[in-house]
């Protein structure tokens, strides 16, 4: 069954070829044998300035485009010298497809896992709000939905009110993956906490908690607001909020790993209280210091594993960790693209607590196959 908005055809930049040659596969699996990526290029002159090129027709397509505009790892030559490409340098291609394909797609829709600019979601003092414009500008040139995963804050979508957005949560994912990974778990309110690293990490873990049935505990970031660092106001301490974590597995959930300094404090802190083992979750892995803090946190046994997902580039070096497990989504990002090209309802996709509570419950009768 196809959308009303015409066939299928997926659009997968440089930046996401990896992940678009494999939704893809998955895609043919389920429907027969027929593969939909559409190839495409943003080929760059030597000064650096480039432009996008479809190869083929995509007439009345439903057209879905994929991008990371985390990954680092793509280069072009520029005055004869090699460039990574930025998040600017991404973004600014995804506009170059959207315009080569010229007002002829029956629907556009972009996959862009980690929200562009979403660090940069509101205004304190006279700056710009980068997200909003960014929204604003993939919605003039008629974009009709954008797909993203646990945006920073999903209130951005505000930008766009006539707008499509979708802010799809990767619980289930986290939950499968910790699960088929220790078999001695106890999912109990005695045995198992829920802990946000700052407090707008919080709606994520009530959300889990929620479904997990157990308590959860917050730190709060105190700032230095008379200094700025790397452009923002340095963390001074994590405060604690919540009953104590004596003896009890935590698990720790925010959107994205940066530098990974506030997650290693926040485990430092929880094994001083007396946590028997810490668990990170974190949507986005960009160890943008390295890892060799992740490294020695681990040797000193403050933190047991970190989980991230395969949304966005991952460093090879990232998955021979010992500490580290990679959540896969590709499946779950075939089926988003699946469901809206036959036209059904996004709703257990967007916030799967059924699918959650069933696995939980498998896992606690013994039956949980991961």
């Amino acid at each position: 069954m196809e959308s009303m908005a015409g066939k299928l055809g997926i659009i997968a930049l440089e930046s996401a070829l990896n992940a678009g040659g494999k939704i893809d596969k998955i895609l043919s699996e389920w429907r027969g044998g027929e593969h939909f990526i559409i190839e495409s290029e943003c080929p760059r002159f030597g000064s650096g300035e480039a432009k996008g090129l479809i190869k083929e027709s995509i007439r009345d397509r439903d057209l879905y485009i994929l991008v990371d505009v985390c990954n680092s790892s793509v280069t072009y030559m520029m005055d004869g010298e090699k460039n990574r490409m930025s998040p600017d340098d991404h973004f600014q291609d995804l506009k170059r497809i959207i315009a080569a394909c010229n007002g002829k797609a029956g629907r556009i829709t972009v996959i862009m896992p980690f929200l562009y600019e979403s660090r940069q979601h509101r205004r304190v003092v006279r700056e710009s709000l980068d997200c909003a414009v960014m929204l604003q500008e993939l919605w003039h040139m008629g974009v009709h939905e954008i797909i993203t995963f646990d945006a920073h804050d999903p209130r951005m979508q505000s930008a766009i009110p006539l707008g499509g957005f979708e802010d799809v949560s990767p619980a289930l994912q986290f939950t499968q993956a910790l699960l088929a990974e220790y078999e001695d778990l106890r999912l109990d309110s005695d045995h198992l906490m829920f802990i946000s690293p700052d407090e707008g990490a919080t709606q994520r873990v009530v959300f889990m908690a929620s479904i997990f049935g157990v308590n959860i505990g917050m730190f709060y970031k105190r700032r230095d607001y008379a200094r700025i660092e790397n452009g923002m106001n340095p963390i001074v301490a994590h405060d604690f909020c919540g009953e104590s974590v004596a003896g009890k597995d935590v698990i720790v959930v925010d959107d994205m790993i940066s530098s990974g300094g506030s997650m290693i404090d926040v485990a430092q802190q929880l094994k001083e209280r007396g946590a028997r083992r810490v668990f990170m979750f974190a949507t986005f892995g960009l160890f943008t210091n390295g890892f060799e803090k992740f490294d020695r946190a681990y040797e000193a046994g403050l933190f047991d594993r970190v989980f991230t997902t395969n949304l966005i580039y991952q460093k090879p070096a990232l998955k021979e960790k010992p500490w580290y497990c990679s959540v896969g989504m590709n499946r779950y990002v075939a089926a988003i693209i699946d469901t809206l090209n036959k036209g059904e309802s996004m709703r257990e996709l967007i916030r799967p607590a059924h699918r959650m509570k069933e696995m939980i419950a498998l896992y606690k009768g013994g039956a949980f196959q991961g």
